[in-house]
């Protein structure tokens, strides 16, 4: 049984007649992301460098760019639009749990390092 696939994207803005259309209209826009991404990289804009939350604004840049990328290519090649709202969360509420524990882990591992190497003894014993 075939199934319909939704042939737009930007939630309707940008319609395609096929799903090959789609592809590659998907295609060039991850392609335009990523030419951002990579002049960004390159040039480093100096207004850019200033400090945002505790991390230059380039950064943030990058981040919320891979973020955006990440999320058309879940969303329109591996057909997460078409699932059910469930199974959308399950993935989605997952990610989110994962990055966020392994965020917490970071955070303890490194103040750990940190304070060994700035005051030269070890607090814990693992």
């Amino acid at each position: 049984m075939a199934q319909d696939h939704k042939l737009e994207i930007f939630r309707g803005l940008w319609k395609f007649k096929s799903n090959t259309q789609k592809i590659w209209g998907v295609l060039a826009f991850l392609t335009f992301v990523t030419i951002i991404e990579v002049a960004l990289g390159i040039f480093k804009p100096e207004s850019l460098m200033g400090k945002f939350l505790g991390m230059k604004l380039l950064n943030w840049i990058f981040i919320i760019l891979t973020i955006v990328k990440a999320y058309y290519i879940t969303w329109d090649f591996m057909h997460m639009r078409d699932e059910t709202k469930g199974l959308r969360r399950a993935v989605v509420w997952t990610a989110i749990f994962l990055i966020l524990y392994l965020i917490f882990i970071l955070l303890q591992e490194g103040g750990y390092v940190f304070d060994v190497y700035d005051e030269g003894y070890i607090k814990r014993d693992f």
